[in-house]
């Protein structure tokens, strides 16, 4: 066997392996995509009844007045960036595509004349920003593909923490969150917004059949808001926690199919290769016994 046929059989080999670990690691994303699906929607009954009992009690509050719902105003001074990337690689273009949002809306904060603090989720979005020898505020990593609620509550404590602390102590007057929303398996769009402070929106509604129930609130109204002010931004933090695990499985299954299609093609072009290879060694060897057997031929012809 030649030198040249030998390289060709290693990389074959070699490719070969590879696309095993690829098959292997798509199948188990494609796995894990069905139970993050299932998990989205278990949490949005709770998310939905969650809004509207904080739209009963906000709408029956005469002057509203909370500290997490105010108007964004020209006065704020800081603003924290909560970014939620990946733990983990070879997810295409999901972690990148969340920094540079955060990136982007970094540079609009910084446009409206506000200071960045960055929350950041993940081991990409940290390696990203210790690189850049950047600040962090603060920073989670080791679940981003199996999210759990107690998770989204420590990430929202701290969330609320920096939003109820006296900007004068550095604590921040807008919280926003970046995070991908999980559509369906072939698409994932990266998503902005805004958690505090919570805009209330009146709205008149004409025509509709059902009435407007009627609600008690005990103690009162605000009481209300204040219980479920904390619950309704962590479970926002959940919910985006959980649909940016989702997108990361789709993203990484789609990532290792590619892969293994591409090394498919490899392995193929490299079969065709090594089949040339052996045909000119072949026809290089009948050329040699040939060239013997005439060489031979004319010598006895000779003597």
């Amino acid at each position: 066997m030649g030198a040249q046929l030998r390289v060709y059989r290693r990389r074959i080999k070699s490719v070969g392996a590879t696309k095993k670990i690829t098959k292997a690691m798509e199948l188990i994303a494609s796995s894990r995509i069905v139970k993050a699906q299932q998990r989205v929607e278990a949490a949005e009954p709770y998310t939905a009844e969650l809004i509207a009992a904080l739209s009963a009690a906000a709408a029956h509050t005469n002057n509203l007045k909370h500290p997490l719902v105010a108007k964004v105003g020209d006065d704020h001074k800081r603003a924290a960036v909560c970014i939620i990337t990946a733990d983990r690689g070879l997810a295409g273009a999901y972690s990148s595509a969340a920094i540079k949002e955060g990136e982007g809306l970094t540079r609009l904060l910084n446009e409206r004349g506000l200071e960045v603090r960055p929350f950041l989720v993940g081991r990409k979005a940290v390696g990203f920003y210790r690189f850049r020898e950047r600040p962090i505020a603060a920073s989670w990593t080791g679940f981003t593909d199996q999210p759990t609620y107690d998770h989204a509550r420590e990430i929202a404590t701290a969330l609320l923490d920096a939003f109820l602390t006296p900007v004068e102590e550095g604590g921040c007057d807008e919280i926003h969150i970046v995070y991908t929303h999980f559509e369906n398996m072939g698409a994932q769009q990266v998503r902005t917004r805004r958690l505090l402070p919570i805009e209330i929106v009146e709205e008149e509604l004409e025509g509709t059949a059902n009435p407007y129930p009627l609600y008690d609130f005990e103690p009162n109204p605000i009481g209300v808001l204040d219980a479920l002010m904390p619950q309704y931004i962590t479970n926002l933090v959940y919910m985006a926690l959980l649909l940016s695990a989702a997108s990361e499985h789709a993203a990484r299954r789609r990532a290792m199919k590619s892969a293994t299609d591409n090394a498919d093609e490899m392995m193929k072009s490299l079969t065709r290769q090594a089949n040339q290879a052996r045909q000119a060694e072949i026809t290089q060897e009948i050329s040699e016994i040939v060239g013997g057997a005439d060489a031979l031929s004319s010598a006895k012809s000779g003597s």
